[in-house]
This record gives structure tokens, sequence and C-alpha cells, in this order.
């Protein structure tokens, strides 16, 4: 089986759709139809279920699923790996970012960089819901989180930045007639909630309850930052966020209101203890070296 084909097999059976998988591959849906069927050929029985205008791996596909996986990822990541020792690249880190302002932080990236050469750095941003399964996958290496952080697997190390928070509400809102926010009027209004994350941490991002003793109240789950915009745009929700989205996101129909008495938002690197190695060191050494940055005087 051709290298093409076994990532035309593979893309297929992860989006079970012939149209996307072609728009992902960058080939037309007959050359993605062309290569299923001729390895269903090959191996003498359907990969894929094509009835009621669904695509479905048969048991048969799964099994070839499950047995070219491995192979085919070490495959991309010898060649990753080679490509990279080529250019005198020895070692890769990968930085997830759960906040969005990876360009306030390039002071860090760019000195960590100019001390370890043979490392490359990558940096991404990441998803806030289920948090912590990047670094329990291995899909990252290190992760930009609010704190606290408390899982017996994960090791926390230096704070990279501090800020205030700001509530973001529509901008023809009733709180827009306030110049701040206060977290008693959070009670007042709902607010969006995260799938999948653990209590102890959304709590310290929206406490569930006001100094009062009155309840906060989540509704809407948001899976994004565009699905917390669309509900707070629309007036469904108000949501709390860090300070630095009123410089990232500025929009028209949005209005971002200081709050003034809650503590400061702490963001750190979290990591794996099982898999720190010397390079998450040098990371988490050049952040204390440097200090941790007060995002809001930016």
């Amino acid at each position: 089986m051709e290298l093409r084909d076994i990532e035309i097999f593979l893309t297929l059976a992860e989006e079970l759709h012939f149209a996307r998988t072609a728009a992902r591959l960058h080939v037309t849906p007959a050359r993605v139809s062309q290569a299923i069927k001729k390895q269903e050929r090959r191996i003498g029985a359907p990969l894929f279920d094509r009835s009621n205008r669904t695509v479905r791996l048969t048991p048969i596909g799964q099994q070839l699923r499950d047995d070219l996986w491995p192979m085919y990822t070490g495959l991309q990541e010898g060649m990753r790996r080679a490509k990279l020792a080529a250019q005198g690249v020895t070692a890769v880190l990968r930085v997830g970012l759960i906040p969005l302002n990876a360009h306030d932080l390039r002071h860090y990236w760019d000195t960590f960089r100019r001390n370890h050469p043979q490392c490359k750095l990558q940096i991404r941003n990441v998803p806030y819901v289920d948090p912590f399964a990047g670094l329990r996958r291995g899909d990252i290496d290190v992760l930009v989180a609010w704190l606290p952080v408390e899982e017996p697997d994960l090791a926390v190390g230096p704070v990279l930045f501090t800020e205030p928070r700001v509530l973001g509400v529509a901008v023809d809102h009733e709180l827009t007639r306030h110049a701040t926010a206060s977290v008693e009027m959070l009670a007042d209004f709902l607010h969006c909630d995260t799938p999948s994350r653990p209590d102890y941490w959304a709590d310290s991002y929206l406490p569930p309850h006001t100094p009062a003793g009155r309840r906060i109240e989540r509704g809407h789950l948001a899976r994004s930052a565009e699905e917390v915009l669309s509900l707070v745009t629309a007036g469904e929700a108000v949501n709390l966020l860090p300070h630095h989205v009123s410089r990232y996101w500025i929009r028209p129909d949005i209005t971002y209101l200081p709050v003034q008495d809650m503590d400061r938002l702490a963001s750190g690197l979290v990591w794996s203890a099982e898999a720190e190695n010397d390079m998450i060191r040098a990371l988490a050494q050049t952040v204390q070296e440097l200090g941790p940055l007060d995002v809001a005087e930016l």
C-alpha cells in the first residue's frame, strides 16, 4: 500500500466524510474514493460502510486503522526528527497556551530560543475544555494555564504573568451604564460554563458565590472562545475574562468592564511530572530569571 493511500485511508477513518477528507488532503473526492476502492480490492473486503448517507468503518476497517496508525505516526515522527536534525535541531519543546496573548510573552520565548538554539520551541493555543488532557496525552510538553493547578501528576512552575479580570458584556447590555463591575453584580446575570474541567480550577476563575453569599449562576456551555463571544454578543450571558482579551478581542459589539474587587489572575507553567526533562527545566528557569509580567501595563 502506498504511503499516500495510507494517509487517505487514515484521514477518512477520522473524518468519515469523503469531501472533508479530500479538502483536508488537497485532493479530489474522486481520488479519495479511488484510493479506498483500490485498498478494498487488495484486502478483499469493505473498509467502510457507505449506507444511509453515512460513512462508518467496518470491523475490518477498524482493525486496519488500529494497525496502521502507530506505523504511520512513527514514520511521520521519524521524518520530522530527521528534518530537524538536518537543521541542527536536536530537541523540540511544545508549549500550549490557554490564554491568547502569546505576543505578550515573546520576551520569554525569544530569550529561551537565544539561549537554547538546539531546541525548537513551538507555541500553540490549546482549548480550555479538559485543560490538562494535552499534557497527559503527550500532545504538548508544557502548558500555560491560570493557577492554581492542583493535579497530583502535574508539576507547577513559575508564574509568567498576572492580570486583573474584566467582564465582557454586549455593547447594549444594561451593565454598560456602569464604568466598572463588581463581584456582587456577577450574581445578577447568567455566565458561560466550560465542560470537562476540574471544579476547583473553574471556581478560581469565576467564584461560585459573591462575598455576600449570592450564587453566581453558570449556564450555557461554551467550548471555545468563539462560542463565548457569540453568547455574550447575543446578550444570553456575560463572561468574566482575563484583562488581555480587552486588547486582543477588540470588537464593536462587546464592552469590557474592569472588575475592581477580585484578586489578580496568575498564569504559570505546568507540565507532567513524569515527563519532565532538561528542556522543560530550562524554560522554567528562563521564566524564573526574567520574572512575571503585569500584562495590564503592556
